[in-house]
């Protein structure tokens, strides 16, 4: 089971390792550790959405100027319901969901048979991985130091 999951994509992102972390830290402490590491999925999840909330910004004119997104690109802002959809939620535990409620936020993302994909969640994903699994590997460090003393 993967780390994030985003609607209409199974199997998006396994963190290495993560069923031998989760094994080997419920062990350690049980409860105080799924807790913090669930904190650092729940604050990773929230990078994830405020990249694609900022993907979308970037570059884009909204109203009578709106230009839209090439093929590949992350959609330009245009009325701001993508965005304003945007939201993120600890699912269980060790598992955060991303997600836009916007009707139209799978299509841009997958794109559809008439239009070619907008992505703006995958590469949010991908830019943010590896700070938040540094964030993580620091936050078990921490918790390991503190739980030998």
């Amino acid at each position: 089971r993967d780390w994030l999951r985003m609607p209409g994509e199974a199997g998006v992102m396994a963190m290495k390792g993560r069923d031998k972390h989760k094994q080997r830290l419920q062990a350690l402490t049980g409860a105080e550790v799924v807790k913090a590491a669930n904190r650092v999925v729940y604050v990773g999840s929230d990078m994830i959405r405020g990249e694609a909330f900022a993907s979308i910004s970037r570059g884009s004119v909204s109203g009578k100027a709106h230009v839209p997104s090439r093929p590949g690109e992350p959609p330009n802002r245009d009325t701001g319901v993508l965005q304003g959809q945007l939201e993120n939620r600890l699912v269980e535990d060790l598992v955060a969901e991303v997600s836009s409620n916007a009707p139209y936020a799978a299509a841009l993302e997958f794109g559809t048979s008439k239009m070619e994909a907008r992505p703006y969640m995958r590469p949010a994903r991908d830019k943010e991985a590896p700070r938040i699994e540094r964030l993580f590997k620091s936050e078990m460090a921490d918790l390991v130091r503190r739980s030998g003393k």
